[in-house]
C-alpha cells in the first residue's frame, strides 16, 4: 500500500499535535476453570492462570508502541465475573479473590484488572450477594482492581432490590475510602445492559460467552475529532459529520493493526476494537470541546443533546466501516472528572445533572465520574441509578453510573482522584427524597418491545 505525503503528515499530526492514542489494550481472560471448594486452591488457580496467559502483555505492547510509533496508554486485563467462580468455595468473604487480582496486577506491571463483578439483572445468588458485600472492603484494601455489578437489561427489566442493595454499597465504599476523597467509588461501576466484552474500566470484565483468553482494544482521539470539527466550521452539519465519520474511519484502522498484531504475538485471538471517544483531563483531550467547537457556547447548552447524537453515531458509523471487529462500547463517553471541558461546563454552570442524564440516552454509556455531596442517602444514589437505568433498559442501550459520594465535603468543593481519573467540582443532586419508592424493592419489569423471539 502506498500512503501520498499528505496521509503520512496526517498520521503524524493525529499523535504528535491531536493525542491520538490506543488508550488500552486489554486481555479477557476466563477463570470458570479456577472455581474450587477450597477458597484458597481457587485464588491458587487464579494466580497460576493469569500470570501464565499475561506474562507477556505489557512487554508486547511497549514493543508494539516502539515499532509502530504508537502510545498505547494502558495495558489491562479483564476476568470472569468473580461471583460466578467463588461461588463454588464455601467463602463468607470475597476479599481473597480480588487480592489475588491485585497481587498479579502489581506483578506483571499492569494498570487494572476487572472483573470484581456480579451479574444480578435478574436475581440475586448467594455468591452474588457475597461479592457485593465485600466491595467496600475489597476495593478500600486494593489499589488495581475494578469492580462491576449489572442490575438490569431490556430482556429482564431492572431488579430493583440490586440497585437499592448498590446505593448503600457506594455509600459503604465511600466511606471505607473517606481519606482518600472516596476514591473506591471511582472503581465501581454500575450497569443496566453491560457489555460482557467491554475493554475499558471501570466496567470491563470477561463475559461468560467469549473465548478463553481475547486481546480486546480501546481507540481513543477527541483531540483528532476536534481538529476534524476545526476544519468544517461554518459548514452544514451533514458535511461536518461526514468529516467526522470519515476521521473515525481512520483511527478505527490503526486500532486494528495494533490489535491484530497484539493478539498474534501473544497467542490468543482478537476479540474487539472499541473506538470510544474518551478523554483525559489533559487539554485538547476532551469531548465536551468537540461539541463546543460544533457550535455550542459550553457543553451543557440546549442543542448539546442532539450534537452529542451526532457525533456519537458517525464515530460508530465510521468505525464499524473500518473493523469488523468493533464492539465493546464504542461511540463517545461524558465522564466529568476526567474531561477538563466538562469540569469547566459544571463550574460556570452550563451542565447540571440532569442535563447530563439527558446526553446518556445518546452517548456511550452514562453518568461517569461524578462527584456529589459526601451526605448523599444512600436512596437518593438509587434513584439516580434507577432513572439512568430505565433510559438503558426502555433503549436497549448499555448505561452506566459511576457515583462518587465524597464523604466530608459538600457542593462546589473540590475532590482529587489522580492520574486519568482526574478530579472533580463537587455536584448538587436534588434533595427531595426517593426512600419510598427504592424501600419497595421488587423488580421493574422488562418493556413489551423486549419479548422477540
Amino acid at each position: 500500500m502506498i500512503f501520498s505525503p499528505v496521509e503520512i503528515q496526517e498520521t503524524v499530526n493525529m499523535f504528535m499535535r491531536h493525542k491520538l492514542d490506543i488508550r488500552c489494550i486489554t486481555m479477557g481472560i476466563s477463570l470458570l476453570d479456577c472455581a474450587d471448594s477450597d477458597v484458597n486452591k481457587a485464588c491458587d488457580k487464579i494466580y497460576n492462570k493469569i500470570m501464565k496467559k499475561a506474562g507477556n502483555l505489557v512487554k508486547v505492547g511497549q514493543d508494539i508502541e516502539k515499532e509502530f510509533g504508537v502510545p498505547i496508554i494502558n495495558k489491562r486485563i479483564s476476568v470472569t465475573p468473580i461471583a460466578l467462580v467463588a461461588g463454588a468455595s464455601n467463602a463468607k468473604n470475597y476479599v481473597p479473590y480480588i487480592k489475588t487480582l491485585d497481587k498479579c496486577a502489581k506483578e506483571l506491571g499492569v494498570n487494572f484488572i476487572g472483573g470484581f463483578s456480579a451479574l444480578v439483572q435478574k436475581g440475586i445468588t448467594p455468591a452474588d450477594r457475597i461479592l457485593i458485600d465485600s466491595i467496600p472492603e475489597a476495593l478500600a484494601s486494593t489499589e488495581c482492581v475494578c469492580s462491576s455489578v449489572n442490575v438490569g437489561s431490556t430482556k429482564s427489566g431492572i431488579n430493583m432490590d440490586a440497585v437499592k442493595l448498590m446505593g448503600e454499597t457506594i455509600r459503604k465504599t465511600a466511606e471505607a475510602t473517606a481519606d482518600r476523597d472516596s476514591i473506591g467509588c471511582s472503581k465501581l461501576v454500575v450497569f443496566c445492559n453491560a457489555p460482557e466484552d467491554n475493554p475499558f474500566m471501570a466496567g470491563a470484565f470477561h463475559g461468560p460467552g467469549e473465548d478463553d483468553c481475547v486481546i480486546n482494544v480501546g481507540v481513543s482521539g477527541p483531540g483528532v475529532i476536534l481538529a476534524a470539527a476545526r476544519e468544517y466550521k461554518g459548514k452544514p452539519i451533514n458535511e461536518l459529520a461526514d468529516g467526522i465519520k470519515k476521521m473515525a474511519f481512520k483511527i478505527t484502522r490503526m486500532g486494528q493493526l495494533v490489535g491484530s498484531e497484539a493478539a498474534q504475538r501473544l497467542g490468543v485471538g482478537f476479540g474487539i476494537l472499541d473506538l470510544s471517544l474518551a478523554p483525559t483531563p489533559a487539554v485538547g483531550d476532551s469531548v465536551a470541546r468537540i461539541l463546543e467547537e460544533i457550535g455550542l457556547e459550553g457543553c451543557g447548552a440546549p442543542g448539546t443533546t442532539a450534537a452529542l447524537a451526532m457525533l456519537t453515531d458517525m464515530v460508530k458509523k465510521g468505525g464499524v466501516m473500518a473493523s469488523t471487529n468493533v464492539g465493546g462500547l464504542s461511540g463517545a463517553f461524558i465522564p466529568v472528572s476526567e474531561d477538563e471541558g466538562m469540569i469547566e461546563a459544571v463550574r460556570k454552570g452550563s451542565i447540571t445533572l440532569e442535563k447530563l442524564e439527558a446526553m446518556t440516552t445518546v452517548c456511550s454509556v452514562g453518568l461517569d465520574m461524578i462527584a456529589v455531596p459526601g451526605d448523599t442517602s444512600a436512596t437518593t444514589l438509587s434513584g439516580i441509578m434507577a432513572d439512568e437505568f430505565a433510559i438503558g433498559m426502555v433503549n436497549n442501550k448499555t448505561t452506566a453510573v459511576r457515583l462518587i459520594p465524597v464523604i466530608g465535603k459538600k457542593e462546589g468543593e473540590w475532590a482529587e482522584f489522580g492520574g486519568l481519573l482526574g478530579g472533580a467540582p463537587i455536584m448538587p443532586v436534588n434533595r427531595f427524597s426517593c426512600a419510598e419508592f427504592i424501600n419497595r424493592g421488587g423488580r421493574i419489569p422488562a418493556p413489551i418491545h423486549s419479548f422477540r423471539n
